[in-house]
């Protein structure tokens, strides 16, 4: 994916400074990419204009390009295509995400049902091989459970299952740690290694705790009021700290890690 002179406006915010402005990016096959900075800097409404699903009256500028075609041209026919098959998104929390009337394995088969043509039987022992790969052993337990009889931990395995169910090039993951303790963290973070090493998709981790890309992400953007303000490996932006901003980034998580065990 290649992504030139992005810069988007919401309509709110025709006066002021743009959500997004001039974002240059380039994420490579098998890839992991921080995308690092507090919130508001941006970083979801990148994500958001990747999958196409920003507001209809945002004005977007520049290019999105995908296997050769720009998003940002595409009809919404031809995104619902594309979203959940070839760039899907982990969401940030998945326990609102997730309907709570309907068994996880039913609402994971909905998105190989939208995607493909495989029948029911298929589609099951494909999830089953699904929920193996992302950590669990009860499948049937889990396959049958309704998302309010799974812990934070496990609704997170689910959420990243649905994600990648359909083996997408490309995936997204919006702070999705930011609910956990700093033990599922780590964990979550380990299992999405694995399995990006594993598949070769490319990842997208969005965070604000740039701990956690340390030994994990290949490279690191750092956000701040919509722009791109550092663009390099994870020793360059995070060891060296050349800008105040991503240094006070660094301080204060720190300090509510400090905070959080005394």
């Amino acid at each position: 994916m290649r992504i030139w002179g992005l810069t988007v406006r919401y309509p709110a915010d025709a006066s002021h400074s743009p959500a997004l402005l001039q974002v240059k990016l380039e994420i490579n096959n098998g890839e992991i990419v921080g995308i690092l900075g507090e919130s508001g800097c941006g970083k979801s409404t990148l994500a958001l204009a990747i999958l196409g699903l920003l507001p209809k009256c945002t004005r977007i500028d520049g290019s999105i390009n995908f296997r050769s075609e720009n998003l940002t041209a595409l009809s919404e026919t031809a995104l619902r295509k594309i979203r959940g098959a070839k760039i899907s998104l982990i969401h940030q929390e998945p326990g609102i995400c997730l309907s709570p009337v309907m068994r996880v394995g039913k609402q994971i088969s909905e998105v190989l049902r939208a995607h493909t043509k495989l029948s029911h039987s298929d589609r099951k022992e494909h999830i089953w091989a699904m929920l193996g790969e992302v950590g669990f052993r009860e499948l049937d337990r889990i396959y049958n459970a309704y998302p309010h009889q799974l812990s934070g931990g496990e609704l997170h395995r689910i959420a990243i299952a649905q994600a990648l169910i359909c083996g997408p090039e490309l995936v997204i993951a919006d702070e999705v740690t930011r609910s956990l303790d700093v033990a599922l963290q780590f964990e979550i973070r380990h299992l999405l290694r694995e399995i990006n090493q594993k598949r070769g998709s490319a990842l997208v981790f969005i965070t604000h705790d740039p701990m956690l890309l340390a030994g994990f992400a290949d490279r690191c953007l750092v956000m701040h009021a919509g722009e791109v303000v550092e663009d390099g490996t994870i020793d360059d932006v995070l060891r060296s700290q050349k800008r105040l901003y991503t240094r006070t980034l660094r301080t204060s998580t720190e300090s509510g890690l400090a905070m959080q065990e005394a």
